[in-house]
């Protein structure tokens, strides 16, 4: 990854400084700025050519459409409505995990990204905030936010804010100070660090940029508000190419149908197509959609051709119009545009079977023509469009943002016309988002605090590599339970983990961390990782040997394990503990063989998101099936094969009454059958686990088994 210099940052744009951000630090990023500043293309770039494995979400289907990513609610499958962390609820209201269940698939593309990116994050509200960290940390590091991914939330708070109705509210206030993403729980306790972007693209006018500065932070002065004033003309008549801007939905429809309707043309009704799975909340147009001839019309897209003729706000008006074909009539420039329907398309993350990249799956597909009705738009719906004229009514807006929203459509003042007076009391603002802005805005990182991230992100990575702390308490936890258990579990296993965690420590715990005080001392220096030789030198030197000890050490996870036992619930514990063992043994050896040649952050992730992959066929399966059917109970037997023979029995009993194996014979009562080897009902009362009523039932049949043993073994 390129190194950040102070020199090299007072040359860049902070469009520059953000993508070396996130390229070569772990921290959480808030990627904000005016209108037209570049937002939406920084994440196209983005996504074209990141080195690190991302995912894109966004709050509603439309904007998932156009940021090429999936919901929120899809990505995360979580329900609507309110998500209040299950810590914040009483006992009897917490929602058990395994209520949100998810594909294999999902769990692999959940572990093993290194970004994810929220757009539209100023419609996100902070429940849904949390919502994604409790899921990120329910399935990665619990005690890390968004457990351990990076987040890249892009959006401006000054424009359109999120949607909390009454009756969600009235849930929400007990635990949150306020509806927006900042006042999340997870960035309460974790800021996130925030860059703005200020060289803004769709202005050139500095007097109207200055004034939609003024809208933006709650500052509007009076010269301010006399040229706005100054843009307020009665009853004017639009000509071509003006749309209004409305801050209801009915609204602009009743205009666009009332011009529609006056139209001395016959209309034509496209249906789109659509194919596989496409939400009808995501269509981004009309399923039926009805244009006439001389109709005022907006593109709705941008023209994937090399000509580039169109793009997403582009107004003309249709000039001829058939089933098979529409000609568009623009000005600036004047052109004719003969337009096609164009087609959409629904993804779902999917990972590569072969190479195990996060790739995007086409699920769904929406075509039709990339025109719509355009004599008026809602304000919510123009988010993102530029205009060349646009009339206001900014004293219908009605919500935070909404006139700083509409007025920096235009493209210049110019083409702004008001279609009644504004005033103060139009400019509806947040006096949290201001707080949360102001803050942010001095506190910004520099080139320098970037450089010291990269740093800390760089060190952090390193002694990751050889820090074994976590496993050292899976390996613990695991002997714990089956010592406490050890009287009902079997098997050649536990004497196995024994020496496994004896090893383990002196070999590998107690070696890196003498290791990891190496290279404390080294990274002390502050050199780069990739310009660091001693460093890199230490490195290649240490990981053959950490690579050699922890591929012996992982052997016993690796295949059937010897152990048995009837107890279904503490093999189920058991069986848990043990997948995250050898999930955390695989990381170790892939990660640090990785990193025989040297240390590279790019590689590192990569090698570790693979390893978070959970494979189809992981480890052979049969000791693990079901409780009793492995060989770790005949290991303890001292005749085997009589135990088989009782084991047998058992089961056909077990068949025959539709009971569970236990309820027949415990495993530990079959070991000491054979270890005991009774003759007669008096002695089978000895042995643990046959009482009375069993011995009446099935003593009979035991003995046979034993005494037919000792006969074909030839024993007295």
């Amino acid at each position: 990854m390129p190194e950040i210099t102070t020199t090299q940052a007072t040359e860049t744009s902070r469009l520059t400084l953000a993508r070396l951000f996130i390229e070569n630090t772990g921290k959480n990023l808030f990627l904000t700025g005016k209108a037209g500043t570049g937002k939406t293309t920084f994440l196209h770039n983005l996504q074209k050519d990141c080195p690190k494995r991302m995912a894109i979400v966004a709050p509603t289907g439309v904007a998932a459409i156009n940021a090429g990513g999936v919901t929120i609610h899809s990505f995360f499958q979580l329900p609507f409505g309110p998500q209040i962390p299950n810590h914040y609820l009483p006992q009897s209201e917490q929602k058990p995990e395994t209520s949100f269940r998810f594909s294999r698939e999902k769990l692999n593309i959940l572990r093993s990204i290194d970004l994810l990116v929220i757009d539209e994050i100023s419609m996100v509200r902070a429940d849904m905030l949390d919502a994604i960290d409790g899921v990120l940390r329910r399935f990665r590091y619990r005690s890390k936010p968004f457990g351990g991914v990076q987040v890249l939330m892009i959006g401006d708070l000054q424009q359109l804010a999120p949607v909390v109705k009454d009756s969600d509210w009235q849930m929400l206030q007990a635990h949150y100070n306020g509806p927006f993403f900042f006042q999340s729980k997870v960035l309460e306790s974790f800021p996130v660090e925030t860059i703005e972007l200020n060289h803004i693209f769709r202005q050139k006018d500095e007097k109207f940029i200055g004034v939609l500065n003024q809208i933006r932070e709650n500052r509007l002065t009076a010269e301010g508000l006399a040229i706005l004033q100054s843009r307020y003309i009665p009853n004017f008549t639009a000509p071509k190419g003006y749309i209004t801007l409305t801050s209801h939905n009915r609204q602009s429809q009743q205009i666009n149908q009332h011009h529609l309707d006056t139209l001395n043309a016959r209309p034509l009704t496209f249906e789109a197509s659509i194919e596989g799975d496409f939400p009808e909340s995501s269509y981004p147009n009309d399923e039926k959609l009805v244009l006439k001839k001389g109709a005022q019309v907006m593109f709705i897209k941008n023209d994937g051709s090399r000509e580039k003729l169109f793009y997403n706000g582009k107004i003309g008006t249709i000039e001829s119009i058939s089933p098979l074909k529409v000609s568009v009539r623009c000005t600036n420039p004047d052109l004719t545009i003969e337009v096609e329907r164009v087609e959409w398309q629904n993804y779902k993350y999917q990972l590569n079977e072969t190479t195990n990249e996060i790739q995007e799956e086409i699920i769904g597909k929406f075509t039709q023509l990339p025109l719509k009705p355009a004599w008026a738009i809602t304000i919510h719906k123009s988010q993102g469009l530029t205009f060349e004229h646009a009339i206001i009514d900014a004293n219908a807006a009605f919500a935070h943002g909404q006139v700083y929203v509409a007025l920096s459509r235009c493209r210049s003042l110019e083409g702004l016309v008001l279609s009644s007076p504004i005033d103060q009391r139009s400019i509806v603002s947040s006096q949290q988002v201001n707080s949360f802005i102001q803050q942010a805005a001095s506190n910004a990182p520099t080139p320098e605090r970037i450089q010291q991230f990269q740093r800390e992100y760089e060190k952090e990575l390193v002694l990751e590599l050889f820090d074994f702390n976590i496993l050292n308490r899976q390996l613990s936890r695991l002997h714990r339970e089956i010592m406490q258990h050890r009287q009902v579990v079997f098997g050649a296993f536990p004497d196995q983990l024994n020496e496994v965690l004896l090893q383990f420590r002196e070999k590998v715990l107690l070696v890196a961390d003498k290791f990891r005080q190496q290279l404390l001392q080294l990274l002390a220096s502050g050199l780069p990782a990739a310009d660091h030789e001693a460093l890199q030198e230490r490195i290649k030197k240490a990981t053959p040997y950490f690579v050699k000890e922890v591929k012996v050490l992982m052997q016993p996870f690796a295949g059937s394990v010897d152990l048995e036992t009837d107890n279904k619930e503490l093999r189920k514990t058991i069986d848990g503990q043990l997948d995250r063992i050898l999930k955390s043994f695989t990381t170790h050896h892939d990660t640090l063989d990785t990193c025989q040649q040297g240390f590279n952050i790019s590689t590192y992730l990569a090698a570790k998101s693979v390893s978070n992959i959970e494979k189809t066929v992981k480890k052979a399966p049969p000791a693990k099936k079901q409780a009793g059917t492995g060989t770790g109970a005949a290991t303890a037997s001292a005749h085997p094969e009589l135990y088989q023979r009782l084991k047998q029995w058992r089961d056909l009993q077990a068949d025959e009454h539709n009971w569970p194996h236990y309820l027949i014979l415990q495993t530990k009562t079959m070991v000491e059958l054979t270890n005991q080897l009774p003759t007669s009902k008096k002695e089978l009362q000895k042995i643990s686990g046959l009482g009375k009523k069993k011995i009446e039932q099935f003593g009979k049949e035991l003995l046979e088994i034993i005494d037919t043993y000792r006969i074909d073994k030839s024993m007295e």
